[in-house]
């Protein structure tokens, strides 16, 4: 939800990853209008001397009611289990699908793929919408998002071309 920010651990993983990615060759960076997102992304493009780009389609899902809830309070809501279950077929309580935020998150990704063909870009983004472009790419179902794992401030590398998609790295996490 907005107003998050980055706690002493949280800024420490982004210098962390600016000093992972200073020796890439990146051509763009974008971000999350939330700010942990962009809180992450600033160290990496001040390390490549780069501007951040904020990008809302890779914003984290909506969760309308369910937005500022604590995990044991969302545990008494049966509709919580349902999408936990089932994300291909849940919603939010007035918040979005998980198919409504794969297709934006893949969208983004196409249109980010073809202006940087054959170059890397760093996306910064959430757990949730990670999965859902990783399940599109891999040709998984929603209903696997369990399946996999995305901490805080892991890297995740991903190549697409038109020829399909490759996972390279999942889950790297930048040690101390």
């Amino acid at each position: 939800m907005p107003g998050v920010h980055l706690g002493a651990p949280g800024r420490a993983q982004a210098d962390r990853l600016a000093q992972r990615f200073a020796g890439e060759n990146i051509s763009g960076i974008f971000t999350s209008p939330l700010e942990r997102a962009l809180e992450t992304a600033q160290p990496i493009a001040a390390r490549l001397e780069q501007s951040p780009q904020v990008c809302d389609a890779i914003t984290e899902i909506e969760f309308g009611r369910w937005t500022g809830l604590s995990f044991e309070s969302l545990n008494q809501d049966p509709l919580w289990s349902s999408w936990n279950v089932s994300r291909s077929t849940n919603r939010a309580p007035e918040g979005e699908t998980m198919l409504e935020a794969q297709g934006r998150i893949v969208g983004i990704l196409e249109r980010i793929r073809r202006r940087y063909a054959e170059r890397s870009v760093v996306l910064v983004s959430h757990s949730d919408v990670i999965k859902a472009a990783l399940l599109y790419y891999l040709g998984m179902s929603l209903d696997a998002y369990g399946r996999l794992e995305v901490e805080p401030a892991s890297i995740t590398t991903l190549v697409v071309g038109d020829w399909g998609s490759k996972l390279f790295r999942l889950n790297e996490v930048v040690a101390a």
